[in-house]
């Protein structure tokens, strides 16, 4: 299991997040993966819930070299909210796993997914969709603009939200309709994308946001990481997590207390 980070103790119940990331790239000798990430992105995100959290989450990490990829049966049911980072690696991702993941989610854990995670196998296979987009690599500039200011991810959140170097994304992104679309972003070259959208799936609800390549510091900038404790707080269940069956129920079910 990845090291764990830690909120302050406090006087009620913590959110528990997870922050699994495949930790390739970090483990491959890439320099600029390394300049931007010395203890992987995982370990960047991680931090930053810290900080703006504080003693309301318990924070730790997994990756994909973990034994079960750290998402164990235990691991999970354990987990009120998941942060999924992936990029060259998705096909390596046991299909145990993915639908352990699957299932947890759909009984009411939340799941933030980032970046080039709308390919890994979680998303796609809870979105039900390719999940393609266009995309190009020329270290532009992106324009974040909230186009639900008054949802709960967006508060705090300057319009627009300006990422001096990024990956560029661009339409047209297969995924179903959003149940909130929160950000649209645009880039230099004239792209528009949808960066920022929730659903839910089952009991679960489920949060992509797409800034946050390996090449840019981008989860060290202060508004990127409220976007993502934002949306930890919005994700996190807020009920008795249940897996949905086919119950049946006699006559009369609702009359017996």
């Amino acid at each position: 299991m990845s090291d764990v980070t830690t909120g302050t103790t406090g006087t009620t119940a913590r959110t528990r997040v997870v922050v699994w990331n495949e930790n390739v790239h970090e483990t491959r000798g890439d320099e600029t993966v390394a300049r931007n990430y010395p203890h992987g992105i995982h370990g960047a995100v991680a931090d930053g819930l810290v900080e703006l959290l504080g003693d309301e989450v318990d924070v730790s990490t997994a990756t994909l070299a973990d034994p079960e990829h750290g998402l164990t049966e235990e691991r999970l049911a354990a987990t009120d909210v998941l942060l999924w980072w992936g990029h060259i690696a998705h096909d390596q991702v046991a299909d145990g796993v993915v639908e352990r993941v699957v299932r947890h989610v759909q009984a009411g854990m939340g799941l933030i997914v980032l970046h080039s995670g709308h390919y890994s196998k979680p998303f796609t296979r809870l979105l039900g969709t390719t999940c393609s987009l266009r995309w190009r690599n020329e270290a532009e500039r992106e324009l974040v603009w909230t186009v639900a200011p008054t949802h709960p991810i967006a508060e705090g959140v300057p319009d627009p939200l300006v990422i001096p170097e990024q990956e560029t994304y661009g339409e047209f992104f297969d995924i179903p309709t959003p149940d909130e679309l929160i950000f649209l972003s645009t880039f230099t070259g004239g792209e528009v994308f949808r960066s920022g959208a929730t659903w839910r799936r089952g009991l679960g609800k489920l949060f992509y946001f797409s800034p946050g390549d390996q090449e840019y510091p981008v989860y060290h900038q202060p508004e990127i990481r409220r976007v993502l404790a934002n949306g930890v707080r919005w994700a996190r269940p807020t009920q008795a997590r249940r897996d949905l069956t086919a119950d049946m129920h006699p006559r009369g079910w609702f009359e017996q207390g």
